[in-house]
């Protein structure tokens, strides 16, 4: 999990492992198109480029797109479909299970897809958290997850996240900058050219 300052000072949380795999998968693709393209005989140069302008925007939208954007007055997430932007005042608080998410003062439910739950890293952050509680008072059974033991440097990086995403809320969400209703913008630019390839493709599909 990568955080560094945006263009505006906000903090901005993205997936490392997201955009390495994106990457990897983009060049792959690209690849396999321009061979089909330069190499590929009658409808089969057509089909690669249905199948990219399909293909390309999807991998972007789940791989390089997501992101969150914290900053002094507002959480703004960039899932692969859509932009959300929270007022501090309209956030209610952070929930952590099986997926990250933000809830919003109306019980609206966001996902923080950048910010993605590793059971493993958890379950590595307690071992860790055992051993040194044991090493502290070898003679005194550990206790995981108690608030006099476990610190911030010993848990998950995306459980640390959503302690800063959380602190940050209750502390500018009395601000008068902070105050406003959550706004909802679809990712035309992600979703326009990934139905176009999909008509395109089953048009291609359907006539052959």
């Amino acid at each position: 999990m990568t955080s560094e300052p945006g263009p505006t000072h906000d903090r901005v949380y993205r997936s490392p492992a997201g955009i390495a795999g994106g990457c990897l998968l983009l060049a792959l693709g690209v690849w396999l198109g321009i061979d089909a393209v330069i190499g590929g005989d009658g409808r089969t140069p057509w089909l690669a480029l249905a199948g990219l302008l399909l293909a390309v925007p999807l991998v972007v939208a789940f791989t390089l797109r997501p992101a969150v954007f914290a900053g002094e007055d507002r959480l703004r997430i960039r899932n692969p479909f859509r932009n959300i932007t929270l007022p501090w005042a309209a956030v209610s608080g952070f929930r952590s299970g099986y997926s990250n998410e933000v809830v919003d003062q109306a019980g609206t439910k966001y996902q923080l897809w950048s910010v993605p739950v590793s059971l493993r890293a958890r379950k590595k952050a307690q071992r860790n958290l055992a051993r040194a509680a044991a090493a502290d008072d070898p003679g005194r059974p550990s206790i995981i997850g108690t608030g006099s033991i476990q610190t911030r440097s010993t848990r998950a990086a995306t459980d640390q996240v959503m302690d800063e995403l959380r602190d940050l809320s209750q502390a500018r969400a009395a601000e008068p900058t902070a105050q406003g209703e959550p706004a909802i913008r679809w990712a035309y630019e992600i979703i326009a050219p990934a139905v176009a390839g999909a008509v395109l493709l089953v048009v291609l599909l359907a006539t052959g």
